[in-house]
């Protein structure tokens, strides 16, 4: 049911930490960036070859254009914030970061792109190896 509206349900989490949000909610959290645009949070999980801390989890924020067609125009992307010994461990560790942190990452993220001079969109950085 695309646009349906869905009452939050605070019996599934707290809706201060970025995992209980979406679980109260229903639907990913989203900020205004310091840029004046919109982002979209999802958490994500990587194998990370290390043996002792086999997963890592980090944040992907999709960034929306600012027209009324929802379009993703980039994003920007954490290094590994949690650990664990299953995918599922890791996004669950990461799921309890506040909010307030989550802003504050995105913000961070957003001016450290801006001094580095990253302007590129993310379909050209694809198609690089290494990201550059």
């Amino acid at each position: 049911m695309h646009g349906a509206f869905l009452p939050p349900d605070p019996e599934k989490g707290d809706p201060n930490t970025i995992g209980g949000y979406a679980a109260v909610h229903g639907r990913p959290a989203a900020f205004e960036g310091i840029d004046g645009l919109s982002y979209s949070v999802e958490l994500a999980t990587d194998s990370t070859g290390e043996a002792a801390r086999p997963y890592g989890a980090f944040i992907l924020f999709l960034r929306w254009n600012e027209t009324a067609d929802p379009v993703v125009t980039g994003h920007l992307e954490t290094p590994f914030l949690e650990y664990g010994a299953t995918a599922q461990e890791a996004r669950t560790r990461l799921g309890l970061m506040t909010l307030a942190a989550v802003r504050e990452t995105l913000n961070r993220m957003i001016r450290e792109s801006r001094s580095a001079g990253s302007t590129r969109p993310w379909w050209d950085a694809m198609h690089d190896e290494d990201g550059t």
